[in-house]
């Protein structure tokens, strides 16, 4: 992938330039106008906003915490996208970040904008007082851009829906009577959260993977085998086989995969390695997800770093290092960790032929061309991982009509919606020259770039 927004942006615009079904209407010096503005449009956000939070800690000195909130285009609906805590939150990646959720609200007909927000923090380093009392200052801090028409915050790395439950309750506080359940999604169910919003995620990723090889293999077989796409055979080949799959990261969206892949009756798969931060987990003939599940949820979410611990999860498993998880024999990996997991230094010790991105950004660009040429199959962020912002639409939506959906409408209302993406993309991709990546980016500046256009927002 491209290191920044602006590259993908131009990039997709270049394709998109020689098409002539695209924007038709416009032609010559009108269209070269024309697509010079869309690329500074979309390229850039509207607005970015930065604070120094106040916070007084418990032993009474006081931190100055830099935070952020990037709003980076509304013109699909209002600003959407997570606030993260993590030590390593800059500006920079606020922007990316917020540039990408545009982009995957477009690709998914999703109708918000894209924003993103950060606070430069590592979560462990403070009490839960004192996270309580830097939620609250981030609303505070930022109360006037937020709000349920304006930008509705959800969790991301280092939050929950604790966090969001505090900064709905900061909310409510400074707006009295006004309306406030849909001013932050991804909250509890009890605080007018979404039953399912938690799993979305996950779920999310790994339908990406089942309905390629189940769904979308088996009713194109024919014409798959028709094509001279590496990328068709790889599919044709997977689709029939047992499959190993390694999941690195066994947080909300790593967990809810493995353990969806556990379940699964539609793909004949089992889940030979896991990874945290501390420790992989590897078992050829399987790992017992929910019994691991049920470890991790009761320490700290932390998987067993030792024979006793193990032996206590009921787990059976050879005990490796952290990283090992990337190098391992195996079918398919499932990224669901942080950024930047695959790079110049260790690409080539990728062993698996399908890559699913349940994290944001894990494959760094040379990475991506490099396993692309390779024939391996990358399942991108922007397609993959969408179940969190598209749950959170429902919730918004059941915040506005005070209405709840059950768990099993929520499910199948976020698989109909990645069913419609996968149904225009994947044909697109094994036709097509361009990556999946590059053709989830083509499309989605390409819907963006209408309505942009439709809405009289080009003067040329």
């Amino acid at each position: 992938m491209p290191d920044s927004s602006k590259e993908i942006v131009q990039e997709s615009l270049a394709a998109l330039r020689e098409d002539p079904t695209f924007l038709p209407d416009l032609e010559g010096e009108s269209r070269e106008k024309a697509f010079t503005s869309l690329a500074s449009i979309i390229s850039t956000p509207n607005h970015v906003h930065k604070s120094y939070l106040r916070v007084r800690l418990e032993d009474n000195r006081v931190e100055r915490i830099p935070s952020f909130r990037v709003q980076h285009n509304n013109m699909l609906g209002p600003y959407k996208g997570g606030i993260r805590y993590h030590q390593s939150v800059e500006e920079s990646e606020v922007e990316d970040l917020a540039s990408l959720m545009t982009l995957k609200n477009a690709l998914h007909e999703v109708p918000f904008g894209g924003a993103k927000g950060g606070v430069v923090i590592n979560p462990s380093d403070f009490s839960e007082k004192e996270l309580y009392t830097i939620s609250k200052k981030y609303v505070q801090y930022f109360s006037e851009i937020l709000g349920p028409e304006k930008d509705i915050p959800a969790p991301d790395v280092g939050t929950s829906e604790r966090e969001m439950d505090w900064m709905m309750g900061e909310y409510k506080s400074i707006h009295p009577g006004q309306k406030y359940r849909e001013s932050f999604t991804g909250k509890s169910v009890l605080n007018g959260g979404s039953l399912g919003r938690r799993e979305a995620t996950g779920k999310g990723v790994y339908f990406t993977l089942r309905y390629l090889l189940h769904d979308f293999v088996q009713e194109n077989r024919d014409w798959l085998g028709e094509r001279e796409s590496m990328y068709a055979k790889t599919a044709l080949e997977y689709q029939d086989r047992t499959l190993d799959i390694a999941v690195q990261g066994f947080g909300n969206v790593g967990s809810v995969a493995a353990l969806e892949a556990y379940q699964c009756s539609h793909l004949n798969n089992k889940v030979v390695a896991v990874s945290d931060k501390n420790v992989t987990l590897y078992n050829p003939d399987g790992i017992d997800i929910p019994d691991l599940i049920r470890f991790s949820s009761s320490n700290q979410n932390n998987l067993p770093v030792n024979d006793d611990e193990l032996k206590e999860a009921n787990i059976k498993a050879d005990i490796l290092g952290r990283d090992e998880l990337l190098k391992l024999d195996c079918d398919v990996l499932i990224f669901a960790a942080l950024g930047g997991q695959v790079h110049e230094g260790n690409m080539d010790t990728i062993k698996a032929k399908i890559l699913v991105e349940g994290a944001n950004a894990p494959i760094t660009e040379r990475a991506d061309e490099y396993l692309n040429e390779q024939g391996v199959i990358i399942l991108p962020d922007l397609l993959a991982n969408a179940g969190g912002v598209i749950v959170s639409y429902l919730e918004w939506l059941q915040g506005r009509e005070t209405q709840f959906l059950e768990e099993e409408d929520v499910f199948r209302n976020l698989t109909n919606k990645m069913r419609k993406t996968f149904d225009t993309i994947f044909p697109q991709y094994f036709g097509d020259r361009h990556s999946l990546r590059k053709n989830c980016y083509i499309h989605a500046v390409m819907k963006l770039s209408t309505i942009i256009y439709r809405q009289g927002k080009l003067y040329y």
